[in-house]
């Protein structure tokens, strides 16, 4: 069965962009329907470092330009989701043979002054002898550098701007995907089909192809398959805390490659990444055992506690979908991006490559594209309007944080705080009610009670335990298989069939 419904933009992809790219032109008062072929968030976007950064690195292949936007960028968003962004010290232990003193000062002098910075620390360097970063690494390490960066919830980035999307007027379908699309009589025609197999066809005055890893193989006919996207594989490992510190590490290699070591979650401590071109499917990637020893020996490096394959407690790979600009080294290939805009009828706006860090940038770019042949006068908006639940008083998270704790003293500090950091100001739409702990039913598993699970079914998509676990509460390395199991019956005996526009509707009764 299948029925038509018109558009003004059908957005392929539920990742960073696609999601960003349907805020921004939903805010400017297009009509917007964008299709995921799974859930949101569910391949790239959620398998970043979890870091907005300027990319210190690439200054290092003199790409000063993407450095300079990605700065830019960090302070807007920042700006506009404190409660999910959140400034970050990194430590760089120095090593003279991987590169001099004055090399890295002069970097470091650069990061700090192409952008200006309102909330970041500026960078120096310390002793690690007298400094507390120094204790955790091993001995001979005894100067470094430290510099700022931020820390981010990838996939819940996502889902904010998914939902802020939805509440500019755009419609989200999540495992839906694109069958085939055609121009004809100046309009896309396109066919969904839903997981159940149902299909719907869909017309649009403009299709965006924002696809990540797919988007060389979007089946739009003949149209916008010029560009090559390089597949680049990307790999990290989740150890318990190697350090009892609220800082970072990077650490330099003998490839010239840099590994992170961050703080994450509390307990643990996320390693990555890796850079390898990859050939298969973007739905089927993990981490080979190379890998895995390959982190494991760059922390090794500079730890003075060894990490082992034994010691990994999870593990998570994706494939970023670069612009192939021709570089052998799959670590130096750019992280810029590019739109193409084929107006040769109905218009096909193509998003190749770009990173986490300047999304909203590519998102705001490709409405401005987007604006004249659909005939959108708003102007640009989305670097002064917060995020869902960012609307934070001075953008201020720790007094923010601080309040709701102090508004809901019956909850436990750690999940008031996660509440807060995950939520913001839409903390109170979960708790709306609430006087007690128990009043927000039954723990499905650890941190995770029924009014939680039922605001994620009802606002944000969720229709599985991993949705709920992996990319909306980060809270799966605490479960085990047998709780994973109660929450999807939980999940099957508290939701109705959605219909084909909305996120699937629990009971309220509990």
């Amino acid at each position: 069965m299948s029925r038509q419904t018109e558009w003004d933009v059908l957005v392929v992809g539920g990742g960073i962009n696609g999601a960003g790219i349907a805020r921004d032109v939903a805010g400017r008062g297009a009509r917007v329907l964008l299709c995921e072929q799974d859930d949101l968030a569910q391949h790239t976007s959620s398998a970043s470092t979890k870091l907005i950064h300027g990319g210190l690195r690439y200054l290092e292949y003199r790409q000063f330009g993407l450095v300079r936007k990605a700065l830019q960028e960090r302070e807007v968003l920042l700006d506009i989701a404190p409660h999910l962004i959140a400034p970050l010290r990194f430590v760089m232990p120095h090593v003279p043979a991987l590169r001099p003193a004055w090399l890295i000062r002069l970097g470091l002098f650069f990061y700090d002054h192409l952008s200006r910075r309102a909330v970041l620390e500026g960078s120096c360097s310390v002793d690690l002898r007298r400094h507390f970063a120094g204790v955790p690494l091993v001995d001979g390490l005894t100067r470094g550098f430290i510099y700022s960066d931020a820390a981010v919830d990838d996939a819940r980035l996502v889902m904010l701007n998914a939902l802020g999307a939805k509440e500019c007027g755009a419609s989200i379908l999540t495992r839906t995907r694109l069958v085939s699309a055609a121009r004809g009589d100046g309009v896309w025609r396109a066919q969904l089909q839903d997981a159940s197999g149902r299909t719907r066809d869909v017309s649009a005055r403009a299709l965006v192809n924002a696809a990540g890893p797919w988007a060389g193989v979007l089946p739009v006919g003949r149209a916008g398959q010029a560009r090559q996207v390089r597949l680049v594989k990307g790999s990290h490992i989740v150890t318990r805390k190697l350090f009892d510190h609220d800082h970072a590490y990077i650490f330099q290699n003998h490839d010239r490659r840099i590994v992170f070591a961050i703080p994450w979650q509390r307990d643990y401590t996320l390693i990555g990444t890796t850079d390898i071109d990859y050939s298969g499917s973007p739905s089927d990637v993990r981490i080979s055992d190379d890998e895995l020893a390959y982190l494991c020996d760059a922390v090794n490096r500079y730890f003075r506690h060894p990490v082992r394959p034994a010691d990994v407690v999870w593990t998570y790979a994706g494939v970023r979908p670069l612009l192939e600009d021709g570089d052998g080294d799959a670590s130096a290939a750019t992280r810029d991006y590019r739109l193409e805009l084929d107006d040769t009828g109905a218009p096909l706006l193509s998003v190749f490559g770009g990173k986490i860090t300047t999304y909203r940038r590519l998102a705001e770019e490709a409405a401005d594209l987007l604006a004249v042949p659909l005939r959108l006068d708003a102007p640009a908006w989305t670097h002064r309007v917060p995020l869902p639940g960012g609307d934070l008083p001075q953008a201020d998270f720790n007094r923010f944080a601080l309040d709701l704790e102090a508004r809901h003293r019956w909850l436990p500090a750690s999940l008031a705080r996660r509440y807060a950091h995950a939520y913001g100001s839409r903390a109170d739409t979960l708790l709306a009610g609430a006087n007690a702990l128990e009043s927000l039913g039954e723990q499905l598993v650890p941190g995770l009670y029924e009014a939680e699970a039922r605001y994620l079914v009802a606002h944000e998509w969720a229709r599985s335990a991993d949705d709920i676990l992996w990319r909306r509460t980060k809270l799966g390395l605490q479960v085990s298989p047998s709780q994973v199991a109660d929450l999807e019956a939980w999940l099957d005996a508290h939701a109705v069939e959605p219909d084909c526009e909305h996120p699937r509707v629990a009971t309220m009764s509990g």
